[in-house]
């Protein structure tokens, strides 16, 4: 059974940083793109960040500079450093494993509040 667990959220001030988790099982790690996305309330799900199984990174547009996608397929692991988080950025955060041969897999999200 395939499990994509993510971690790491909460209530940031403006300004601050949070590191998400996302752990994953059931898959061959290593062979996965890995995604971040986030939904906002009354906003579609958009791209965060996405990490090929071969390292190259795509960020979206509101996020690139402050956030970086990495992964650790030893520990089966994507990671989100999220670096001057404004308003904006308060989502549920979903982690995404895609494989063009595989079905996708979708983590149940991570809260981010990003307030004074």
């Amino acid at each position: 059974q395939v499990h994509l667990v993510e971690s790491g959220g909460g209530l940031v001030q403006p300004g601050g940083s949070l590191r998400l988790s996302c752990a994953a099982s059931g898959i061959i790690f290593s062979i996965y793109d890995m995604g971040w996305y986030r939904q906002a309330p009354g906003k579609e799900r958009e791209l965060v960040a996405y990490l090929t199984k071969t390292g190259r990174a795509t960020y979206g547009v509101s996020v690139k500079g402050r956030f970086t996608i990495s992964r650790d397929n030893g520990e089966n692991t994507v990671y989100l450093q999220m670096n001057s988080l404004n308003a904006e950025d308060t989502a549920l955060y979903y982690c995404n494993a895609h494989s063009n041969t595989r079905a996708d897999y979708w983590g149940q999200g991570t809260q981010v509040t990003v307030s004074s």
